[in-house]
């Protein structure tokens, strides 16, 4: 495949039923809309589409049971685990022109609980007519294992990232304060009140934040999507769509942040003997 270095195995899955008996739901990622199998093309998982560079009205070449084939696409679906090819079987017979006959079954249990899954996967094993059961536990459990280590990394940069800026922010007002106390001296002899000396100097803090928030917004949308496909693997994919929250989040913290800092600035403004800073020599 183009986007990828190896063979890819890909479960392919034939079906008279337009919605797959509504065991398999097939969602287009961006839209939501529901998707059904034609007898015009296949449905694809977007993982593979993407490895693949291929999308809707493109050909893929595959091979089924070692045959060579060229399918033609007609939907990709929203998929995070693993590859699918999903079929009609007017187009199956269309693209391999061989007939269509049903080899597998797919199962859907009551329960969800692991140990049931695994006695009934047993249970058919033991039937001669059996050849082999597959489980989408076994995926469903490695992705979460996967997206909570990554949860608990996230987190611990997200208070990595506060704290940085609450250090970044208050030795950038000290600072700024520190080197023009004659400056805010002198205006508050010359009448300005102890707020409006306050926001004079402060109005630069909350510029250069302002800036740092576009600025972080729109960098980190595309790093977002840069770490997702770096720390995806060739069988795995996360949904690079970012909920409103992650967005007000920061930006409510750092909007905190300026508005503690602000309360600070205020105070120690008020406790400096502006005399007394005017007699200094620099």
């Amino acid at each position: 495949m183009p986007g990828s270095n190896e063979a890819q195995a890909v479960s392919l899955i034939v079906s008279q039923d337009k919605q797959l008996g509504g065991l398999v739901k097939l969602d287009e990622r961006t839209s939501g809309k529901q998707l059904q199998l034609t007898k015009n093309g296949a449905v694809v998982s977007e993982k593979l589409a993407s490895l693949a560079q291929v999308k809707p009205g493109d050909a893929l070449r595959v091979k089924i049971n070692g045959q060579a084939a060229k399918i033609k696409i007609a939907a990709v679906c929203e998929m995070y685990t693993g590859h699918a090819i999903y079929m009609s079987a007017d187009y199956y017979e269309k693209a391999t022109g061989k007939k269509y006959q049903s080899n597998a079954s797919l199962v859907d249990l009551k329960t969800r609980s692991g140990q049931k899954i695994s006695q009934f996967a047993a249970s058919c094993l033991k039937l001669a007519a059996c050849g082999a059961v597959s489980q989408n536990q076994s995926q469903v459990k490695t992705l979460k294992q996967v997206v909570n280590s990554l949860q608990t990394v996230m987190i611990v940069l997200s208070l990595l990232s506060v704290m940085l800026a609450v250090v970044i922010l208050y030795n950038l007002t000290n600072i700024n304060v520190a080197e023009r106390i004659r400056e805010l001296s002198t205006i508050k002899v010359l009448g300005f009140h102890n707020h409006e000396v306050t926001m004079y100097i402060y109005r630069e803090t909350i510029a250069l934040s302002l800036a740092g928030i576009i600025a972080g917004i729109i960098l980190g949308k595309g790093m977002h999507r840069l770490i997702l496909q770096v720390i995806g693997s060739s069988q795995i994919m996360f949904n690079p769509r970012v909920d409103l929250f992650v967005y007000l989040a920061p930006i409510g913290a750092i909007i905190l942040i300026l508005c503690l800092l602000c309360l600070w600035v205020d105070r120690t403004l008020q406790k400096v003997d502006m005399l007394e800073a005017l007699k200094s020599v620099d």
